[in-house]
Parts: structure tokens; sequence; C-alpha cells
């Protein structure tokens, strides 16, 4: 008797690595994190995170000073998975984050996007919006994966709450999955697969559109109202 087996993939290949290129949106660039072009706004940027809380759930401590955090910047920017990408504000020209493709699975189209870190000036803004839209329509439309992650320990409220704002759909919870920092991480997985992208694509650029912001800068329409349309 036959056993059931999963759908077929026609004519699949492995996917290219994401290029060591930059891609512009209407309010940010992603630009691969270079120590010459990025350290210092970046520094300056994470010195208004004045208690470090921001680091809480990455891997590193908050680096304490400019030569320390370009050390952390050249560390980052030498490694090609993780791939560092800085996020540079078009009106400013100045880098104010960062975030990485991770786990790259070029075989089985899969990538993850992680080591997010957003200065306090990029939280909650379209700029940050427009940042994970863009490593998302890279992974998707210009090199065909077929799943996006999105991964954090399961106690950091303010990450779980942004995938499922961003539309990924949560998975479940690995125990004691990681060690860091002298402690144990549960990881809360999330992700958003290629059959889902057109709707979450649609609902991103509705929502980057500047009519959907008001005078004071605040927007007319949520994500989530957009997905449902």
């Amino acid at each position: 008797m036959s056993q059931p087996v999963g759908p077929p993939v026609p004519n699949w290949s492995a996917r290219a690595a994401p290029p060591a290129t930059a891609k512009s949106g209407r309010y940010v660039r992603i630009e691969p994190l270079d120590p010459a072009r990025h350290a210092r706004d970046l520094f300056e940027a994470n010195a208004e995170d004045r208690d470090g809380s921001h680091w809480t759930y990455l891997f590193d401590e908050k680096p304490p000073t400019l030569e320390a955090y370009s050390a952390w910047v050249a560390k980052g920017a030498a490694t090609q998975d993780p791939m560092f990408h800085a996020i540079v504000d078009l009106a400013t020209g100045k880098a104010a984050g960062v975030a990485a493709y991770m786990r790259i699975d070029r075989n089985h189209g899969v990538i993850e996007v992680g080591h997010i870190n957003f200065a306090p000036r990029l939280q909650r803004t379209r700029q940050a919006t427009e940042a994970i839209y863009l490593m998302m329509a890279r992974a998707f439309d210009e090199l065909g994966y077929r799943r996006f992650e999105w991964k954090c320990d399961h106690l950091n409220a303010p990450s779980r709450a942004a995938a499922l704002r961003f539309g990924f759909t949560f998975e479940g919870i690995f125990r004691q999955a990681i060690v860091y920092k002298g402690r144990n991480r549960d990881t809360a997985w999330y992700s958003i697969v290629d059959s889902e992208w057109p709707a979450i694509k649609a609902a991103f650029d509705a929502w980057l559109e500047p009519a959907n912001f008001d005078a004071q800068g605040r927007q007319v329409k949520r994500l989530d109202e957009l997905r449902a349309v």
C-alpha cells in the first residue's frame, strides 16, 4: 500500500545566496555591513539605548565604546552566514540598525532574518517596517526562497509581537534550544512561506504608502487590517 507524501515541487533547484548588494525602498536602504561606513553611525544611534536593554536578547552584550563597537561591526561584516546588513535611513543617510540573513539553506530554500537590533530612533517607524519588508522581498521575489523564518527567545515579548505584526505564523516553542549569556533560551519559531507572500507583500505595499499616514505621521490602517482586506 502506498504511503502519503508531500505535494510535488516541480523543477526545484538550489537557490542563490543573498547578494552583497544594497536594496533601496522608499524610506530606507539595506546594505551589507561595513565598518568604515556604518560603525560610527550605529554606535551613536545605539547610545540612545542608555541602559543597553535592547541587547538583552542578543547573543552579545552592548559594546561600551566606539572602538569595541567597531570591532563588533568588523566581526559581523566578515561572515557570510550570518550575513549582516545595515539599515540606512534615506532621510538622514545614517545607519540606525542592523539585521542579518542567517541559517541560509540554499538547497531547501529556507532563510532566516535575525540579529535584529534597531536603535531607539528606528524602532516603531516606517523605516523599521520597510527594512524587514526589503529583506523579505529579496528572499522571495529576487531569490525564490520558499520559507522565511523568524526566531527569538520565547520571553522576548516585543520580538514575538513584531513577528505577528509582520505576518509570520507562530509554529511553536523549541525547549532548551540554546544556551547564551549563561542562561537557557526556549526558542519561539515563526515563518512565512512563499504561498503566503503575495498577500503579505500587498499589505506591506499598502501600509508603506505615504497616504497611509496622517500629517503627524500616524498610521491610518494597521498591517493586520490590510492583510485582512
